[in-house]
């Protein structure tokens, strides 16, 4: 049997990448910032409708830039809900990152929990959208100018998503992209900052590419972070087909939706209100269930199907911070990451994979749900049970 990978990378047809590298043939400029590289940056630009976009070779290299580019200075206040990366930007930038819990119906940094952490040594905050779940950005936003504070979100989940019609992309000082080969939107590696202040495209740019400014000039201490001519064809390819992407995406979370909705000890995201989702992640939290988060993971992986503990660890946790911080810390972070798992999705996976996977945890329930059978195009039977469609 053919395993179930937990995600699986978006391209196009293989002649429609051919026709967009061919040029390159032609040109042999394969990096440093080309045709290809402009145009995808317009392209972007376009399509998350936001005035500032610089692209990178990957997300972590992105935000790194974005972090050094702002002049942070001591403490940085984030989440401990997040993928390494994150934490591993603030610290090797010289600043001292400072967790805030996370809040238990979306994953995304505890508002509430924020302003306390605030010192004279804070300079600015980065919260997480998590699984495509966006922060209360309101919020954050009024408190970062209360104490005059930057902020750069780590928009690693959140590509092409909007927040009551207003592109995702707009909010804070600076975002993070990943392009990264898993994501919704991939350049088969890649990033990009989103960015309010025009001026910080210059010292983005630069950044990138060692820190030089001229031909005989280097004012920066920077790195080499440009995205090559085939990653850009690669996004430019993958954009034409984005928004059907997303589409499929959808169809696959409403059916874990209808499978796995109102089953006591699953926990499922709440569905943000104004939000217009990438469907990015399925994220699934068990709650007192027959099997833990552990064993469904074992259980599904016996029927070769890939699930991932996402975000387990803590970074707060992992081996090089765990004698810096304590998770305890972070109660509400500790306890999802201890519990949620997220279910194998992508674009091509097919509706009747879905119906298998949930099957199979949903096997595990010691008292099994009640299924109604309605006499209309609405029903579907799974297991000679019948599932109604929301």
């Amino acid at each position: 049997m053919k395993p179930i990978q937990v995600t699986r990378s978006s391209m196009p047809a293989f002649e429609e990448y051919m026709e967009e590298i061919k040029v390159l043939w032609e040109s042999h400029w394969l990096t440093n910032m080309g045709e290809k590289h402009k145009l995808l940056e317009a392209e972007l630009t376009h399509y998350l409708n936001t005035p500032n976009v610089t692209l990178f070779t990957n997300g972590h290299t992105a935000l790194e830039c974005a972090i050094a580019a702002l002049n942070l200075t001591g403490e940085v206040i984030t989440t401990p809900f997040t993928f390494a990366s994150t934490t591993h930007a603030i610290v090797r930038n010289g600043l001292k990152p400072v967790f805030c819990d996370i809040n238990e119906n979306d994953y995304t940094l505890d508002v509430n929990k924020l302003e306390m952490l605030i010192t004279d040594q804070t300079s600015a905050i980065i919260p997480v959208h998590v699984y495509g779940n966006i922060c209360n950005v309101n919020e954050i936003e009024r408190i970062a100018k209360k104490f005059n504070l930057k902020v750069i979100y780590d928009a690693a989940h959140a590509f092409g998503i909007t927040v009551n019609g207003e592109g995702v992309a707009n909010f804070g000082d600076a975002s993070m992209f990943s392009f990264h080969a898993t994501k919704v939107f991939n350049t088969i590696e890649g990033g990009a900052v989103t960015f309010r202040n025009p001026n910080l495209r210059k010292v983005l740019n630069d950044l990138k590419n060692f820190g030089i400014t001229g031909p005989e000039s280097v004012e920066y201490v920077g790195g080499n972070a440009k995205m090559n001519e085939f990653q850009a064809a690669m996004g430019i390819c993958n954009l034409r087909h984005i928004d059907d992407e997303i589409m499929k995406r959808k169809a696959v979370v409403r059916r874990y939706r209808e499978n796995l909705s109102g089953i006591k000890g699953i926990k499922l995201c709440q569905i943000q209100l104004g939000v217009k989702s990438n469907n990015s992640y399925f994220p699934v939290v068990f709650e007192d269930y027959k099997l833990n988060r552990d064993e469904i993971y074992e259980l599904l992986k016996e029927h070769h199907i890939i699930a991932r503990k996402y975000f387990y660890p803590l970074t707060n946790s992992i081996d090089c911070y765990k004698d810096r911080f304590n998770s305890n810390d972070t109660p509400v972070a500790k306890y999802i990451a201890e519990r949620v798992l997220t279910l194998p999705l992508y674009a091509d996976l097919a509706l009747e994979d879905v119906d298998r996977i949930c099957e199979i945890i949903i096997e595990c329930q010691p008292n099994k749900k009640e299924y109604l059978i309605i006499p209309n195009e609405l029903g579907r039977t799974v297991s000679n049970k019948i599932i109604i469609n929301s």
